[in-house]
């Protein structure tokens, strides 16, 4: 199958402002797209791209005064298959996870694992290790928080998603990695298009998805505490720590976001 992905973000700036963008799809994904995903600004500008430290690539401008418009338009090849479920995978204890996981255990800037780690071993200590840990994690946060669009707060942590109980997809995720972690689970923080292919209507305003990745013998494998069910169409852009690592536009300036629109849609065949 294929699914056109895409966004267009209009900012006001009230003077040039220095801006970094981390919206193109993940170089894990980039055999699959048909054609470029490249952005596309108005109006033009000069723009110069480099890969960060967790991989991701991101791209750097100048937004000029007043009005500026960003988009993307991508076609990606996809297997149509749902999230792998690997109910047998089982946890790598601490000594003997390779170096790169390491990073994912530590607390990050919204995953308090020092403040959580005592909740976490209450909730889950008696929980089967491995793949049933995670999923007892992600039943758990999938029924303890509220979703709403109204509920969405940039700055909230996994500790204040946890007391709050109600967010957006990526307060799901920040509680669900701080747990992950606080149990000796490398887990990394995911963004992307998420699409509802292959799910019922009503069908929600589209906007990116959040998610995640535990590390179960040996590999990483996709969890969402927010949908808690096998999806597909996830097309990955960025991976890392916690939102702070993967924020779609960070600006060194004052500036307005006026309109945000996002899209993935399946292209049926003719």
């Amino acid at each position: 199958m294929q699914i056109r992905v895409g966004f267009e973000m209009v900012y006001d700036c009230p003077q040039p402002t220095p801006m970094i963008f981390n919206v193109n799809v993940h170089f894990t994904r980039v055999s699959d797209l048909v054609g470029r995903d490249d952005l596309v600004f108005d109006p033009p500008l000069r723009m110069a791209a480099y890969r960060d430290s967790f991989g991701n690539w991101c791209s750097r401008i100048v937004a000029p005064q007043g009005r500026m418009t960003i988009t993307a338009n991508a076609l990606v090849n996809d297997s149509g298959a749902t999230d792998v479920i690997v109910p047998q995978a089982q946890q790598v204890p601490v000594p003997d996870l390779p170096e790169e996981a390491l990073l994912f255990l530590l607390g990050s800037r919204y995953c308090e694992t020092d403040r959580l780690s005592e909740t976490a071993w209450i909730l889950f200590g008696q929980t089967p290790t491995g793949w049933a840990r995670v999923q007892a994690i992600c039943d758990f946060v999938h029924r303890h928080i509220t979703f709403g669009y109204e509920h969405a707060r940039m700055t909230r942590t996994a500790l204040e998603a946890f007391h709050d109980k109600t967010g957006v997809c990526r307060d799901y995720a920040h509680l669900a990695v701080a747990f992950c972690r606080c149990m000796n689970i490398p887990a990394r923080y995911c963004t992307g298009y998420l699409g509802d292919i292959g799910m019922p209507p009503p069908y929600g305003v589209m906007d990116f998805a959040a998610w995640f990745e535990a590390f179960l013998d040996g590999r990483w494998y996709t969890f969402d505490a927010r949908n808690n069910t096998p999806r597909i169409g996830r097309v990955l852009i960025a991976r890392g720590r916690d939102a702070s690592d993967v924020a779609i536009s960070n600006a060194f300036g004052p500036n307005t976001l006026a309109s945000f629109k996002v899209w993935t849609d399946e292209v049926r065949a003719n």
